[in-house]
């Protein structure tokens, strides 16, 4: 609706008796109001994915791949100075049934940004690592069996920074502030008096087509934040990326290493043609030390490739396979559970395998 045709309406009220006045407001003005509102956005995204384990259980499953709601706003405190913040909520938009609508969360912070300092914020987003190092398997819409980077510092209780741009060159930094007041739970959990923080480093090289970035994570932490699983080791994570545009197309190739953890490495290529996208990615991973499987079998290797249409500014279509493969790199039937699990690695282990295919289709509708 024009802002003309709104104003009009609302000069056109008023209001009798002794406090009678004339309630009015010039276009711009609403249109400044209608400017400092926050923004609400989201998706809804919806997938069907086949997965198979060549000599195991196979599964067919509709479901929500991340659908979630936002706000976000900013606002200038001061000449050149600007605040912000953002939320975003998940929700599932596959299964009625026990949904509990508004379920969790993925994003939320403040902070505070000026072009002579950078940036500062302080609560849940993606990590500096993960932002300047793990491009390849963030990019994916259901990345069933991307590798990803061996690092355990997740995405909550974050405090981060970033610089202004110094010729292509953008450094950050942030920690993850664990008090010895924070509750713990799942399978790392941990007592009142226990305190961690963990921190990230990163920098980011940009200039013409070339992108260059490196990070590491000190992964002092006994709890990821975003996962209950427990911390492999205190060791470092290192990691490097190196991308490039020639014009349609980027190429990006990066290495992770961890002691005693793993090495990652990882090769992608997604070319654009007109509303279409088409990307190929190899990612290979090799177990060191004492996180060798119990067969001493420890590559594992993961092929992926998509197909992606934007139908229009708002809604989004793909289809993307994964082939994963590698020696006896998907688990066995777990005593206890009676499934398969990656790299399950659990008493009573009667089965291995070394094939896995997951084919996916979906739709992302968002605004």
């Amino acid at each position: 609706m024009k802002k003309t045709l709104i104003a009009s309406a609302i000069a056109a009220i008023s209001f009798s008796g002794a406090a009678a006045a004339q309630v009015t407001m010039s276009a711009s003005e609403l249109g400044t109001k209608m400017d400092s509102m926050p923004q609400v956005y989201g998706n809804i995204q919806l997938a069907i994915t086949h997965d198979s384990i060549d000599g195991g259980p196979s599964s067919v499953e509709h479901t929500d791949n991340g659908s979630t709601i936002g706000v976000k706003h900013e606002h200038m405190i001061a000449s050149g100075i600007t605040g912000f913040f953002k939320a975003e909520l998940e929700f599932d938009a596959d299964d009625k049934a026990g949904n509990s609508g508004l379920d969790s969360f993925d994003e939320a912070y403040i902070g505070v940004k000026g072009d002579s300092f950078g940036q500062i914020w302080i609560g849940s987003d993606d990590s500096t690592y993960e932002r300047a190092v793990d491009e390849i398997s963030n990019f994916w819409e259901v990345a069933s069996l991307n590798l990803g980077g061996g690092y355990d510092t997740g995405e909550g209780d974050l405090v981060q920074y970033m610089t202004p741009s110094f010729g292509g060159l953008t450094l950050g930094a942030a920690v993850q502030f664990s008090g010895d007041g924070d509750a713990r739970t799942g399978a790392d959990a941990r007592t009142k008096g226990d305190k961690s923080y963990p921190y990230q480093l990163s920098a980011v090289y940009a200039v013409d087509a070339l992108e260059l970035a490196f990070a590491m994570d000190s992964n002092d932490g006994s709890t990821k934040y975003s996962s209950d699983k427990a911390s492999a080791n205190n060791e470092n994570t290192y990691g490097v990326r190196a991308s490039y545009n020639l014009d349609s197309l980027r190429v990006t190739g990066q290495l992770q290493t961890r002691k005693d953890v793993a090495d990652t490495y990882g090769l992608m290529g997604v070319y654009t043609l007109g509303q279409n996208q088409f990307a190929l990615s190899y990612e290979t991973r090799e177990k060191d030390g004492s996180n060798k499987s119990i067969t001493g079998d420890d590559t594992t290797n993961t092929v992926s490739i998509q197909a992606l249409r934007n139908v229009s500014d708002n809604l989004y279509i793909y289809a993307e396979a994964y082939f994963g493969g590698g020696d006896d790199v998907y688990g066995g039937v777990d005593a206890v559970k009676g499934t398969y699990d990656d790299n399950a690695g659990k008493p009573a282990v009667a089965a291995y395998s070394d094939e896995r295919t997951v084919a996916a289709i979906g739709a992302t509708y968002y605004f």
